[in-house]
């Protein structure tokens, strides 16, 4: 893979200031750091960004997440060890990180309108907008991730 336009983030200094303090207000919400790093991880599974994986992986195991946890993110549906209040945010992550085909489904919404009071459901829509949008900023340009503790391409 070429990155596709090295350093892009000085091309638009304001525009990441503003997704910078996005990104502060979110952290300050009040939102659990589990359920951060997790809608930050199932949306980067789904946007298929490397970049944002390693990211928030290495953020969400620093912050306590468990391996398995991480592991078995994929199959979130299928497994017990995400809470109500984590189920219900991963389903609104994907209901919005895959809009245009989900429609943001009554089921999903009733499901935050649940586990989250009204200013955390705005922040959580927050989340999920913000990932996406440096989702589709690092795979458009290519963005590489660190290649520590890889193995080294065929």
């Amino acid at each position: 893979m070429t990155t596709r336009l090295p350093n892009h983030f000085r091309h638009a200094p304001d525009g990441i200031k503003a997704l910078l303090a996005l990104e502060a207000s979110i952290a300050a919400s009040g939102l659990e750091q589990a359920i951060i790093e997790l809608v930050k991880m199932r949306a980067s599974q789904i946007n298929g960004c490397a970049y944002c994986l390693h990211m928030h992986a290495s953020d969400a195991r620093r912050a306590g997440e468990t391996e398995m946890r991480l592991y078995l993110l994929n199959g979130w549906r299928e497994s017990t060890l995400y809470s109500p209040r984590e189920r219900a945010a991963l389903a609104w992550t994907e209901a919005l990180t895959l809009v245009a085909a989900t429609g943001a489904p009554d089921a999903d919404y009733a499901l935050i309108d649940a586990a989250f009071s009204d200013a955390e459901k705005v922040q959580l829509t927050l989340l999920i907008g913000a990932i996406n949008l440096w989702n589709r900023v690092q795979v458009g340009f290519r963005a590489a991730h660190p290649a520590e503790g890889g193995r080294a391409a065929a």
